[in-house]
């Protein structure tokens, strides 16, 4: 879930970054007059239309892909435990394997 963590952060400082430069456009459309204010204006506000969009879906995807994570990991961790436990008997039992192949006794 790491690798989605990472994910999942790299777009929200994606949407972060547009927004700051939305931002920024409306401070220099302050600075505009006439026609071009107004055409600066009606894409500013396309944009943010856009941008409340996609953070709605990203929201969504997000919660989906936690719900997934979570139901597959609910549905995993018990054989997790299973195989945790052979797992370290399968150790001491190579462990103890060495232990007599070294010691030499048999």
């Amino acid at each position: 879930m790491t690798a989605k963590k990472n994910s999942f952060d790299e777009v929200e400082n994606l949407l972060q970054d547009i927004g700051t430069k939305i931002e920024q456009l409306i401070e220099k459309a302050a600075d505009l007059s006439g026609e071009a204010k107004d055409e600066i204006e009606k894409k500013i506000k396309e944009l943010k239309d856009k941008e409340t969009t996609l953070q709605a879906e990203f929201k969504k995807g997000k919660a989906r892909a936690e719900k997934f994570y979570q139901e597959k990991k609910t549905e995993v961790e018990p054989n997790l435990k299973k195989s945790q436990k052979h797992f370290k008997n399968a150790f001491k039992q190579l462990g103890d394997a060495f232990s007599v192949l070294f010691s030499g006794k048999k």
